[in-house]
């Protein structure tokens, strides 16, 4: 098993008797299945359905004082205990940001030896294995507690690329994406029955009309990468962008009907110069219609 810190993740605090009910009607995810141990995926979005922050959101034990935990961008900690400090008006809750003593250490390729309190399976892929929340001066000590050898962040930005899990501000720019685009519908991030949040109405649309036509997709290059960001061309027309890359895998934001139309018609893809493949390409297929309930 391999355990690594990770420097640019870090932990909000929403606690107080009205804090579960507060977060249900903001978030997309269903916070009532969260519990300790128990983590889920979701997102703040804009009221025109964006996301402005994703997030693995887990319960705090009663021994360390209960209330809901954010694994999230370190960089958008404090923006989202702003946001939230201001949704929240008359609710009794209170927000903290607690990233400069907390952060989040990623294990994966086994199970722990034992799971620390803060300690929960990370609900978006299988293979992504377990996040647990810690100081960074203890990360070698519970990494000898779970079992695991610690290693670079890299091994874990590696893996997550492998897994096809995209991570906001490479593979898509926070509150220029839609949930759909971001496969947040496939990695478990939005429930489609809890009822109201911000943004719902959009993100419920493009989900029951099957209207969704960007993706991230895993590729696969057959030696240099190209940078993040970089045009993604199917002869000359532009059809997606870049996102993040480890050795022959990588990630890309892609238009799936026009990749699926160039495919068909022998038109290879490129990316800088770069001949890029895509993965799987039964991934390119649209999500069926649903009914509108």
């Amino acid at each position: 098993m391999k355990a690594a810190f990770l420097p640019d993740r870090g932990v909000v605090k929403v606690s107080g008797e009205d804090a579960r009910n507060f977060l249900n009607g903001l978030v997309t995810t269903d916070v009532a299945q969260v519990a300790p141990g128990l983590a889920r995926f979701g997102a703040l979005l804009t009221p025109q359905g964006k996301i402005i922050v994703d997030f693995l959101i887990t319960e705090a034990p009663a021994g360390h004082g209960g209330g809901f935990l954010f694994d999230l961008p370190r960089a958008l900690a404090q923006s989202l205990t702003d946001k939230l400090n201001f949704y929240k008006l008359r609710a009794k809750v209170a927000v903290e940001n607690l990233s400069d003593g907390m952060g989040v250490l990623a294990a994966w390729d086994g199970e722990p030896a034992m799971k620390p309190d803060l300690a929960f399976a990370d609900p978006r892929h299988a293979a992504l294995g377990w996040r647990i929340l810690i100081p960074e001066e203890l990360k070698q000590k519970v990494a000898d507690v779970i079992g695991a050898q610690l290693v670079e962040t890299d091994a874990y930005e590696a893996h997550r690329i492998v897994s096809g899990t995209p991570r906001g501000g490479l593979d898509f720019m926070y509150s220029d994406a839609f949930p759909h685009e971001t496969n947040m519908d496939r990695l478990h991030g939005v429930d489609f029955e809890k009822g109201c949040y911000v943004g719902q109405e959009v993100v419920s649309r493009m989900h029951h009309r099957g209207t969704a036509r960007t993706r991230t997709v895993k590729i696969m290059l057959d030696d240099f990468s190209p940078e993040p960001g970089e045009p993604v061309l199917a002869g000359d027309k532009q059809v997606g962008s870049m996102g993040s890359t480890a050795g022959r895998h990588g990630l890309a934001l892609i238009r799936t009907d026009r990749v699926s139309d160039a495919l068909a018609a022998g038109v290879p893809l490129t990316a800088g110069g770069l001949p890029i493949r895509i993965a799987d390409p039964d991934e390119l297929r649209p999500s069926p219609k649903q009914t509108v309930a």
